[in-house]
């Protein structure tokens, strides 16, 4: 997934200051003659102090509401039609697959799914829908309604840039790309209402882990269908009145650019084990206004944290701060259809220029690592080729490619997100390819939707981005880079690649399979349709109010486990 103000699926921005202050605004006593003087205190303690805040508003009597940093403004809150984090966030409160997170926010835990069983192959998956499962309106969720789900993401019209998730089912990506039309010849079916049935094209041995992705939810296709064909992206249902989901929360009110709302639904199956009654997610672009929302108590957790304030933290306030390991990648992608940068030569002369470990050490600060492959490691797996950092050889290959010392080489864009830090890594990179090489660079910063599309339509020359993991296992980075995949978004195109990532769930043996990512991560570093910086840590600030917030490689979490102290 993408993540936006920092890093991983895309990242989210934030919103104005003054927004924020009206999203929270202060009560003022008009029977306080001290309200001034008291005002001016607790405004210079908030800037002096970092340890000196409130608790959370509290919210109505008896009720328990999470107010959390979530970064940028959604794109939208359609499961099958976002890529982003923060996103992901809200619709995993929304909306429920087959499989959800256990309470540590890592095992696998029933669903919409109560029960489950394989075949000895791992060629057929049957899955049997509990029978007490509802949307939000009251109606029964079934084994259709998952049917005509996965049927409307692979909707060629629809453009999902998810459905390639889903191409392990039997003629998925064929009624995907239209070569076939009629879904029934798909490897989805539904014996019965209760019942569905999922027969693959091979083993995929995470696939219970891809199945709590957004891109494998269920929607409601009578209430899309009321707001517009249901292959059609942006539409209203997914607004306050008219969404319909089956989650343990429903969608009460959405501000744009400040905050959306959710309460707990009471027609979820297990309504009894929800713990909050609410979560605000605040839309919130920019990082020190979070971190002041934060220490003025108007949240319980941000999104992410200013690295100019994780040393106060440290030190001062050590109880309040989260730093992680996190399954994702900060990098750079490569319009390779744009020249020079079609040139193989110029992208790694780009690539070895970069000195990633100042990156880390004097702008991210948090102990994240200088990233010289793509995918990040895990348990089991390990990088093959990886970039060896060197001017000397960066201004050699350019020289080669016909711009020595940078002359003749046309002005390169690195296009960013809004976020102080992602403007922070641009500038580095901006004089260290100018000082190294020689290089005319310019800076574009665009709002979160609008940054989208232009990555979308290939509209720039070089261009932050970041993946978080959505299951964790090479395989969810590494089929990114399919041709013409759906979060692709650089004109890269290897058939040789498409052909090796295709064969590697083809095989039984997981040793093997592994050194076939091994493979594939070093194409990546040979061709270098992106360029890696840095792999993530999870880096935010949490109150110990709240409980049962784990963290995970993927900061994934199921929202009916999470609770507040009285």
């Amino acid at each position: 997934m993408h993540p936006r103000g920092r890093a991983g699926g895309r990242l989210p921005s934030r919103g104005p200051w003054l927004e924020s202050v009206r999203t929270n605004p202060m009560r003022v006593s008009r029977l306080s003659a001290l309200a001034p003087l008291a005002a001016f205190f607790a405004f210079a303690c908030l800037l002096v102090f970092p340890g000196c805040s409130k608790s959370p508003a509290p919210a109505a009597q008896g009720q328990k509401i999470l107010r959390i940093g979530n970064g940028a403004e959604p794109q939208d809150l359609d499961p099958h039609t976002v890529t982003g984090v923060s996103e992901h966030h809200i619709i995993t409160a929304l909306f429920e697959g087959l499989v959800t997170q256990g309470p540590d926010g890592q095992s696998i835990a029933p669903g919409a799914a109560e029960r489950w069983e394989t075949s000895e192959d791992g060629l057929v998956w049957t899955f049997h829908l509990r029978a007490d499962g509802r949307w939000s309106n009251g109606e029964p969720v079934t084994a259709a309604d998952f049917l005509a789900s996965f049927r409307r993401i692979l909707t060629p019209a629809l453009g999902s840039e998810y459905a390639y998730k889903l191409h392990h089912v039997v003629g998925a990506e064929e009624f995907n790309t239209g070569k076939l039309a009629d879904f029934s010849q798909t490897g989805f079916s539904a014996p019965n209402a209760r019942t569905l049935v999922l027969r693959l094209k091979h083993r995929v041995p995470y696939l219970l882990e891809a199945l709590r992705h957004h891109s494998w939810f269920p929607v409601h296709l009578p209430t899309i269908e009321k707001f517009g064909p249901a292959d059609r992206k942006g539409s209203a249902w997914t607004r306050p009145g008219n969404l319909v989901g089956n989650g343990p929360f429903v969608l009460e009110s959405w501000r744009p650019n400040q905050e959306i709302v959710v309460r707990r639904s009471p027609t979820y199956w297990d309504a009894s084990a929800v713990k909050l009654d609410g979560i605000v997610f605040h839309a919130v672009d920019n990082e020190n206004t979070e971190e002041r929302m934060f220490r003025a108590g108007q949240l319980h957790a941000t999104y992410t944290l200013p690295a100019e304030k994780i040393e106060t933290y440290r030190r001062e306030q050590p109880g309040l701060l989260r730093i992680a390991p996190y399954y994702g990648t900060y990098f750079y992608r490569i319009n390779v259809a744009r020249p020079p940068l079609d040139d193989v030569r110029v992208r790694r002369a780009l690539a070895l220029a970069i000195d990633r470990r100042a990156i880390v050490d004097t702008i991210t600060r948090a102990g994240q690592e200088p990233a010289l492959n793509f995918t990040p490691e895990l348990v089991g797996f390990t990088a093959g080729e990886k970039l060896a950092p060197d001017l000397a050889e960066a201004r050699r290959l350019l020289a080669e490619a016909g711009y020595p010392e940078g002359r003749g080489l046309r002005r390169i864009e690195i296009l960013y997100n809004t976020s102080e830090a992602h403007k922070s890594i641009a500038e580095a990179v901006q004089q260290m390819w100018k000082t190294g090489l020689g290089a005319d660079v310019a800076l574009r910063n665009e709002e979160w939707k609008v940054y989208l599309d232009s990555q979308d339509n290939l509209d720039y020359d070089v261009a932050r981005s970041g993946w978080i993991g959505d299951y964790p296992h090479p395989q969810t980075f590494l089929d990114l880079w399919i041709s013409g995949g759906g979060n692709n978004d650089t004109g890269y195109a290897n058939p040789d690649y498409d052909r090796l990532l295709a064969s590697a769930l083809e095989l039984a043996d997981d040793s093997a399979r592994l050194e076939v990512y091994r493979r594939l991560d070093s194409m990546l570093t040979r061709d270098l349709p992106v360029i890696p910086l840095y792999f993530y840590k999870r880096v935010h600030l949490l109150r110990p109010s709240v409980l049962n917030w784990s963290p995970t490689i993927l900061d994934a979490r199921a929202w009916k486990h999470i609770d507040l102290a009285e």
